[in-house]
This record gives C-alpha cells, structure tokens and sequence, in this order.
C-alpha cells in the first residue's frame, strides 16, 4: 500500500488509536515510580485473576489488564511490536474497526487465559497487552504476509513465518506443566480469536474489506491514455484523496471502485514510481 504523504508504513508515523493507547500504557507504567501504593492498589484490583473474574466478578479486568505491565522490557517490546503493526493496519481500517480488533483480541484472550489457569485467590495475576498485540500481528500477516521481519535487526524473516512460529511456542507452551512467568493461554488466545474474528467477519457480512485483500488481486485493465509521468501524478493526486477519507471514515466506508482505485494506483506506483512507497 502507498503511504507517502502520511508517512503510514510498517512501523512509520502515529495514528490516533495506536498513539492513545501507548500514551495510556506509558502513564500506568509510571505510576509506579511516581506512586508505589497507587501502582500497588492498581495491580491487586485491575490485574487479570481468575477468582477475582469469576467468584467476585471483577469484569472490568478484562480489560483493565492490557494497561499493566510488569517491568519496563515487558512494556517496551509490547509498545514497539504494537507500534510496528498496528499504524498500517489503524490508517487502513480507521480508527474504530481497529480499537474494536485490539480490544476483541484482548479480552478474547484474557477469557482463554482464565479458563486455563487456576481459580485460587493466591496464583499471579496476568498483566500486559500481549494477548491483543498477538491479534494485531495475525491481522498484519495475513494482510501482508510476505512482508520481510528483520530479527535483531539482522535476519529478514517473512512476517507469515514469524506468526506461525509464535503461534506453535504459545500452543505448546499452553499446555507445558511448568510455568516460565509468560502468559502463554493470553498469547494464543489473542492469535485464535483474531484469526477467528477476521473470517467470520467476512463470511458473515460478506464486505470487501482488509479480509478481501488476503485473497490474490484481480487483473485490472489499464484505462488511462496519459504519459507514465502524468499517470504516476495522476495516482498520487487520487491516493492522496482516497487516504484522506480513510482518515475520516475508515477503509470499509471506501466504495468498491475506491478500494479497486487504491489497489490499482499502490500496484502501478510500485512498479513506476521512485518515492518510498509499502
């Protein structure tokens, strides 16, 4: 997809959901240092515990989990994978199909997490936004599947590959006696339910949104006369307008003959145009 006057991209500029939401995960995690008792009185009440959901019915840590952290690496890793993954797919969807996913996957994957630790009012709360963020990388692997991943900044790994093998260690280790500390249940529940979500989604509604772009593009003729020159011009100008309103409305608001335009003009600016483009 092209990005150029927005800077979208994989990792690239901050939009609005992604920004609030590490703005909001920043705040929390500071509290701790600015407020002991305060953090404290935040992860016994807000932290994710099986009893405290089913025998005092504290919904609300459903939710209120994915903005605690443990220590800073945890936040940090958590914060930058969401970053990296979550632009591209909040500038393509807008804001609130995105927030939905985000929070669908989350809470999705606190139930799997609750369902599969022990109801004892003296086992570890679970705390972080892993569970969601797993979703969020489901999503951008099956919309952008060959898209390089640079482990350690070194090895380029397709981001498909990447997802399937976090997906077998958080199986596996699901279901490993011996507790590492790392929420595993929270992590596949995150990947299942996103993986479930999209395509129901789109079996059940049967929009052509992101879910359709999963499938290969159709062959489109070429219908313009201009010079290649006035033709790149030409697709830049319309991107432009066309991402312009996914600002406002969001991708699934764009007419069929937007969203054909938009994959038409990102292929042949691909192919002909020199400025940075996804």
């Amino acid at each position: 997809m092209y990005y150029q006057r927005t800077g979208f991209g994989f990792g690239g500029g901050l939009t609005p959901a992604v920004k609030n939401i590490l703005f909001a995960n920043g705040i929390i995690y500071l509290i701790r240092f600015l407020n002991v008792n305060l953090y404290l009185y935040l992860t016994n009440n807000f932290a994710l515990h099986a009893y405290d959901v089913l025998f005092e019915f504290k919904i609300w840590q459903l939710v209120s989990y994915m903005f605690l952290h443990g220590d800073f690496w945890h936040i940090f890793f958590n914060m930058f994978i969401f970053w990296m993954f979550g632009n591209e797919l909040e500038a393509e969807w807008g804001s609130k199909e995105f927030l939905k996913y985000y929070f669908i996957c989350g809470i999705g994957a606190g139930v799997l997490n609750i369902l599969l630790t022990p109801a004892d009012p003296a086992y570890p709360g679970t705390v972080g936004a892993s569970g969601a963020i797993y979703g969020i990388m489901v999503a951008y692997a099956l919309r952008y599947p060959d898209r390089p991943v640079y482990i350690y900044f070194l090895f380029p790994v397709k981001v498909k590959y990447l997802v399937g093998f976090l997906f077998l260690i958080s199986f596996f280790s699901t279901w490993n006696s011996q507790s590492d500390g790392i929420a595993h249940a929270a992590h596949l529940g995150g990947m299942v339910i996103g993986f479930v979500y999209i395509k129901y989604w789109n079996k059940r509604f049967k929009f052509k949104s992101f879910t359709s772009i999963f499938q290969q593009q159709k062959k489109k003729k070429n219908v313009f006369t201009q010079a290649e020159d006035e033709k790149v011009e030409y697709y830049r100008q319309k991107i432009d307008e066309l991402l312009d309103k996914i600002n406002r409305v969001g991708y699934l608001n764009l007419t069929n003959e937007e969203k054909e335009l938009l994959e038409e003009g990102s292929k042949y600016l691909r192919e002909h145009d020199n400025t940075d483009y996804n």
